[in-house]
């Protein structure tokens, strides 16, 4: 189900089927175009074997390079390119980030009747593209060092980008349940995003969608036009203090939604698949098995930034500090005389911007506005 997720996301034509051989044996993860056949193939793997993407430089160099292919990364690189810059972009797994999995985005300027997070992520990596752009798929960074400039980037799987400049834009990682059961069940019941697939396979049925953001009010509608019901579980009050107003009233509009509120998951149960979920009322300290067929988490995320550390300030979340954030110790090695840009680091020249940065909205249009705005703080330092 994860190499299904990564083909999606990135847009590949493909075909799915569920096989188990009565041999016994291993089916092919993957049958590219022609018949080869690819047995668990990593995700660069599989966008080699198709011809897509370029293989890097053992030592790349280029002006900027953005750390992340979401919403804010890139804007800096549509914008950074379109500018002049020589830009890379490194994404672990697909353009677009957390905002590529969204359903449907009602409230981004421009798009009255609405936009899907893919679509969105598919004309900015386009646009990106169009502008000289390179985009690297399935790279990612795993160590920042900031002795000597250009900044050097380890690559996993080996390899060092050499950058003038250097924009982080990783976002976040999902946060997950603490249930033992929960890794057996992931892509097989248990799904982090709601897009058209997870919807087909949940057809008809009953879904819990955890999380009161907005992704997950988002995926509640999404879902109750083809789903027999959707229940939305909620630890606290209710949904007035983390949802747009606008998902609110869908929510409470439905008959095909109801809200839990004060409630959590216990536990999952299933052959081989989710077909039960175990949910505690906190209050009524009362438990009981709900019958369904998925269930969808969208309770927030982590930064992904641990690879980070040591290397930039982080506050106590993990995130990245910028601008008036940084402490007087943050700054005691910074070299110059003038105090960091809006969106810069400890670091000169390296900016954070997005869902990775300490005290950013998590909206996808702010994300966006510190992607564009941070290029014109990359021409400053760079002139420096």
């Amino acid at each position: 189900m994860q190499m299904l997720d990564f083909a999606r996301a990135n847009r590949l034509p493909l075909t799915w089927q569920e096989a188990a051989p009565p041999d016994g044996t291993e089916p092919p993860l993957v049958r590219l175009p022609g018949g080869a056949e690819l047995q668990h193939p990593s995700r660069g793997e599989v966008l080699r074997a198709l011809g897509i993407g370029r293989e890097l430089a053992p030592r790349e160099e280029v002006d900027l390079l953005v750390v992340g292919g979401g919403p804010a990364g890139l804007a800096a690189a549509v914008y950074g390119a379109s500018e002049g810059l020589n830009v890379l972009v490194l994404e672990t797994n697909a353009p677009g980030g957390q905002a590529g999995s969204s359903s449907k985005i009602e409230n981004y300027l421009g798009f009255p009747t609405g936009i899907s997070g893919q679509a969105l992520a598919g004309r900015a990596f386009t646009q990106a593209q169009k502008f000289g752009a390179e985009v690297a798929i399935a790279r990612s960074g795993v160590k920042l060092d900031c002795d000597r400039r250009p900044y050097e980037i380890e690559l996993a799987g080996g390899g060092v980008v050499l950058a003038r400049s250097v924009v982080i834009a990783t976002g976040a990682q999902y946060r997950k349940l603490p249930l033992p059961e929960l890794q057996r069940f992931e892509g097989l019941g248990v799904y982090y995003g709601a897009a058209h697939i997870e919807a087909q396979l949940c057809q008809g049925e009953e879904v819990i969608v955890v999380g009161g953001g907005n992704s997950a009010g988002q995926a509640a509608v999404f879902l109750s036009d083809s789903v027999k019901h959707v229940h939305v579980l909620v630890r606290g009050r209710g949904l007035a203090d983390s949802m747009s107003r606008y998902l609110i009233r869908r929510i409470e509009e439905s008959p095909k939604i109801t809200l839990h509120s004060f409630t959590e998951v216990a536990g999952l149960e299933g052959d081989g698949r989710v077909e039960r979920v175990r949910i505690r009322a906190a209050r009524a300290n009362r438990e009981e098995t709900v019958p369904v067929r998925g269930i969808f988490l969208m309770t927030g995320a982590s930064p992904n930034t641990e690879w980070l550390r040591g290397s930039l300030a982080l506050d106590e979340k993990g995130f990245v500090r910028t601008g008036q954030d940084l402490t007087p110790e943050d700054l005691a090695t910074w070299p110059l005389a003038r105090p960091p840009h809006l969106l810069e680091t400890n670091r000169p020249g390296v900016f954070a911007v997005g869902d990775a940065r300490s005290n950013s909205v998590k909206r996808v249009a702010s994300a966006v506005g510190e992607g564009s705005v941070c290029v014109q703080l990359v021409h400053r330092a760079l002139a420096e």
